[in-house]
């Protein structure tokens, strides 16, 4: 079976805890998407995210559109991942390394996906894989403003 993720990973000088605090934010994903498709959390959103919760995002990659997610994994300063409509995954790892920093990976799982063969396919993956790697930089910058 082909390999049907792509991840991204960059040291972050920044606890596990201050990091986990900005993905488990609704309303701080657009400070860090780096597709530039993530707009703003639907009226309703959660302050936190955790397991099974469901949020909406306004979004916009050509055309404004709306996309519902739901909270799939979750370990409190470790790992968030959501899932969108079409089963596909949005995860954040972290693990500390020492003296304060954090290594976060990034990862679009669409093993999942309910089209996981078009999803490979087509672009997305690579899109998508350079996207991971703005908002880690995104991440980053964030943390060391803050």
């Amino acid at each position: 079976m082909p390999k049907r993720s792509v991840s991204a990973t960059r040291t972050v000088q920044a606890p596990p805890e201050r990091i986990f605090e900005l993905l488990a934010d609704p309303s701080k994903h657009p400070l860090i998407d780096g597709s530039g498709a993530v707009r703003a959390p639907l009226p309703g959103a959660p302050a936190k995210l955790a397991l099974g919760t469901a949020f909406g995002m306004d979004m916009k990659i050509g055309l404004a559109y709306r996309i519902e997610n739901t909270v799939v994994e979750f370990e409190e300063n470790r790992l968030i991942a959501w899932r969108h409509f079409n089963g596909h995954r949005w995860r954040w790892q972290l693990t500390p390394v020492g003296d304060g920093a954090t290594e976060v990976t990034e990862t679009f799982d669409w093993s999942t996906a309910r089209t996981p063969v078009l999803i490979g396919l087509s672009p997305i993956p690579r899109r998508n894989r350079a996207s991971m790697e703005r908002s880690l930089e995104r991440l980053s910058a964030l943390l060391a403003t803050t």
